[in-house]
């Protein structure tokens, strides 16, 4: 799957958090932010990989 990328804007006391916390665990920063996304969506049951999502993801690739 080709990942999309975009810009994103934080605290500078959150970014200093955040790269801490990667480090912490071995990861990239940008690993770490994908993991905590990644997590947020699982709690929340938006993590689904059916056909649906799918071709909503197809549809909206830009």
């Amino acid at each position: 799957m080709k990942k999309k990328s975009f810009v994103l804007r934080m605290d500078p006391v959150m970014h200093a958090a955040l790269e801490k916390w990667a480090a912490d665990e071995f990861r990239s920063m940008n690993g770490h932010i994908e993991w905590i996304l990644n997590q947020a969506l699982k709690n929340a049951d938006r993590n689904k990989n059916d056909k649906e999502d799918k071709t909503f993801l197809r549809n909206n690739n830009r």
